[in-house]
């Protein structure tokens, strides 16, 4: 059994964040990452709204990210995944597929994962011309038609990065306005390739072997169209990876995040939550970046009782 002091489940944004002030306050620090460290960002062309980069690759930043983690100090594991938690005692036991830890605190740092459409032909073609990451299959339809699902920044991000790849990009969003910041969608209206189709909620996507049609519905005239796309991108929120937590015994809210206060505790004592998983209303690197550090200085004060440090 490996002995830590400080265990972080998930190596996103939050996860890194509190591994490095984890390390620097002097905490032995194990992150475990069922993939390969870097969380979202990794699939994200571009991020213009983080403090010090006017815009940086997603993929470039959590690289950064990773190696300061590991300069201070923090082990990562990656391709681990938690499978059992033992929470109640002062002794927190994490299993994973290879072996079995001890901590002293446990930081939630899981993330989310993409929301499915649940229309027919999603999960026929995942593949096949459905994808929920522009930057990993975006490069395939160079001079293609591509349908983007969604309406928040994530949808015209991944809008914006297919156009310049892409022959014509048209943009469905079920209401008539979008909720991305202004920003990307004074930018949206600029491109000439991208067309916008409110009101629209795709029914179905159909094909061969591979995506070439898509199914629209305007819910403001009830007309129905088909679509000739090569591509479609989802692009339609995230869902948190909190089951784990949830099972141990970790207090969730009605959409499954993890119930947090302003000090990133979770309704089990030694145990904090940080990022996306969280209930936290604002869903971004920055902000999960500062819960992160909050849940490493907290688990620190836990763990070493300082004599400032009031539980």
């Amino acid at each position: 059994m490996g002995n830590w002091e400080l265990i972080i489940i998930g190596a996103g944004a939050a996860g890194l964040a509190a591994g490095i002030y984890g390390a620097r306050s002097g905490l032995n620090t194990l992150i475990l990452e069922e993939k390969i460290a870097g969380g979202t960002m990794v699939d994200a062309p571009m991020i213009e709204n983080y403090p010090g980069f006017q815009s940086i690759n997603g993929r470039e930043l959590a690289q950064k990210m990773v190696a300061h983690c590991r300069n201070v100090g923090v082990e990562i594991h990656e391709l681990e995944k938690a499978v059992s938690l033992g929470l109640k005692s002062n002794k927190k036991i994490v299993k994973t597929g290879k072996t079995t830890y001890q901590a002293k605190a446990v930081i939630f740092a899981s993330g989310t994962h993409h929301r499915e459409l649940g229309v027919l032909g999603e999960k026929e073609f995942r593949g096949r011309g459905v994808s929920y990451c522009g930057v990993c299959d975006g490069p395939l339809f160079k001079n293609k038609r591509v349908l983007v699902v969604g309406g928040g920044n994530s949808a015209a991000i991944t809008a914006l990065y297919i156009a310049e790849l892409a022959s014509e990009v048209k943009l469905s969003h079920r209401r008539d306005v979008l909720r991305a910041e202004e920003t990307l969608v004074k930018a949206l209206k600029n491109k000439r390739n991208v067309e916008i189709l409110w009101n629209t909620e795709v029914k179905e996507i159909e094909g061969a072997k591979v995506v070439e049609k898509a199914s629209l519905f305007d819910n403001k005239t009830g007309e129905t169209k088909e679509l000739e796309v090569d591509g479609v991108f989802i692009q339609v929120g995230e869902a948190p990876n909190s089951q784990l937590a949830k099972k141990a015994g970790v207090n969730v809210d009605g959409k499954g995040y993890i119930i947090v206060d302003m000090r990133q505790h979770t309704s089990i004592a030694g145990v904090y939550a940080a990022g996306d998983v969280t209930n936290h209303l604002i869903k971004q690197v920055g902000t999960a970046v500062g819960q992160g550090i909050t849940a490493a200085l907290e688990a620190y004060g836990y763990i070493r009782q300082p004599y400032y440090y009031k539980g």
